[in-house]
């Protein structure tokens, strides 16, 4: 099978197997984004651990029927990744303890349950594998104002929503470059005025849903509601846009 049949088998089935398969065949693109990284910090293990459960998430985000090469689309994701990754390990230096401790224990359990299930697992997965509230671990997440760009916002009835990589161009610097492309801005235009500020807020200066919501003067909860119905909304406006 080529890649594109390849894809769409694995589409149709979500064979585990397959998913492996395929990982394997792409797996040197992740140890070599892994190697640009090494002397920051981190073992080499490590990163590679990082960019080879983006590489997993990655096959399950792929639409091959865009016409556009696994490998172009994958490059930039991983290499999105493990910049987070690094972020996120800077912004744990700073956090309580028992925060920090918790989301180790978070992320541990992301990764195991994405190479269980195939899929980014949601905060309510991650919760009952830990044993915790799912509320301390939507808390866990927001902490230090670290956001997971790649990760579902929670669907109805317990679905897979959609996270702000799907609904933004590819390519590592995508946010940076939302003004330059047409489908995004207007799809944005659309957005009433409270939700464009919840984007600014959330996605341009990269605050937590807490401060969020205490500058918009509503709750956490109203706010995790909104995200979630803004990232439907602009996922929907764009393939519409895009389908003109």
């Amino acid at each position: 099978m080529d890649e594109t049949q390849l894809f769409q088998e694995y589409k149709k089935t979500h064979d585990v197997k397959l998913r492996n398969e395929i990982a394997e065949k792409y797996l040197f693109i992740a140890s070599m984004i892994a190697k640009k990284f090494v002397g920051r910090g981190v073992e080499y293990d490590d990163l590679f651990q990082v960019a080879s459960l983006a590489l997993l998430k990655g096959i399950d985000r792929f639409d091959e029927t865009k016409g556009l090469k696994f490998s172009t689309f994958i490059t930039p994701t991983i290499t999105g990744e493990i910049k987070n990754y690094f972020r996120d390990r800077s912004r744990l230096i700073h956090l309580p303890r028992r925060v920090a401790e918790l989301r180790v224990s978070v992320k541990k359990a992301e990764e195991e349950l994405t190479l269980e299930n195939g899929k980014s697992p949601t905060a309510k997965e991650i919760a009952e594998k830990l044993g915790v509230p799912e509320e301390e671990v939507l808390s866990c997440m927001e902490a230090g104002s670290v956001v997971s760009l790649d990760r579902p916002a929670d669907g109805e009835d317990g679905e897979d929503g959609a996270s702000f990589y799907d609904v933004l161009p590819a390519g590592e610097d995508a946010f940076e470059r939302i003004e330059q492309n047409d489908a995004v801005r207007r799809a944005l235009s659309l957005l009433s005025e409270p939700e464009k500020q919840l984007v600014s807020y959330r996605f341009g200066q990269e605050l937590s849903q807490a401060e969020t919501a205490r500058r918009m003067n509503v709750s956490q909860m109203y706010v995790s509601r909104m995200e979630r119905k803004i990232l439907q909304k602009l996922k929907e406006d764009l393939k519409q846009g895009m389908a003109e």
